[in-house]
């Protein structure tokens, strides 16, 4: 049985690490203002185990100008979850937290292998394509939530 319920930043250090900052200290895997009171994590379990996370952040972006932003980061499922339609769960949960909040504009640093994956959930590239120091080249994305 699958089920989405909110967890704590150190929550998700299980799976951002290996799927996130593989090789990497456990202690990359703690992002600022993880413990703001206005971040909310969301784990994905099969079965009571942690597969998936997914960390919503209010934080504006200046290249877009909608009032309410929220920053999507650690988006993460294990290897043996992916492409099972969990990570996809994970998104609809993340909006519809934002829709109980007012709606707004969701963004994200989208690593290149990812986008066609957000692409497919109406997601938009903006700009052109940045490296992020020992992780990889990335796209910012977004979404308007109404």
């Amino acid at each position: 049985m699958l089920f989405i319920k909110k967890i704590t930043a150190s929550d998700t250090f299980s799976v951002r690490q290996p799927i996130l900052r593989a090789g990497m200290p456990l202690d990359s895997c703690k992002f600022d203002h993880d413990n703001d009171s206005n971040t909310s994590h969301f784990g994905l379990f099969e079965d009571n185990n942690l597969k998936g996370v997914a960390s919503l952040f209010k934080k504006s972006n200046s290249n877009f100008k909608n009032e309410t932003q929220f920053q999507l980061r650690g988006m993460a499922v294990l290897t043996e979850c992916q492409k099972k339609g969990y990570g996809a769960q994970l998104i609809q949960a993340i909006e519809k937290e934002v829709k109980i909040q007012k709606n707004g504009l969701i963004w994200f640093n989208a690593r290149l292998i990812a986008v066609p994956f957000y692409e497919k959930l109406g997601y938009t590239t903006f700009g052109t394509a940045f490296e992020i120091d020992s992780i990889g080249t990335h796209f910012v994305m977004f979404k308007v939530i109404e």
